[in-house]
């Protein structure tokens, strides 16, 4: 049997990444696992990745839970990092 940490290990974004996505879409986290893999290797899906981590993180400021709005900074601090080219897809669009 395939566990979540196989499937996180396997999509190409680290697990903060698909926890990031499954609390956006309110979706399992194994699904957000294959939607990052999906997303991946979308022309424009690394831009689309940065921008659920960015809703993530502007409705956990909202709502003043100020620990996960720094735990999200820092999961799209790395997520930028590790994907250079979100930045130039954002702006093509």
């Amino acid at each position: 049997m395939i566990s979540l940490e196989d499937c996180i290990a396997l999509c190409g974004l680290t697990r903060d990444e698909v926890l990031a996505l499954a609390e956006h879409e309110h979706i399992p986290d194994i699904a957000a696992a294959a939607l990052g893999q999906y997303l991946l290797n979308q022309p424009t899906g690394c831009s689309a990745i940065h921008a659920m981590i960015v809703d993530a993180l502007r409705w956990a400021r909202e709502r003043g839970d100020l620990r996960h709005a720094e735990e999200l900074a820092a999961t799209l601090k790395h997520f930028i990092g590790s994907h250079p080219g979100v930045d130039d897809q954002r702006l093509a669009h």
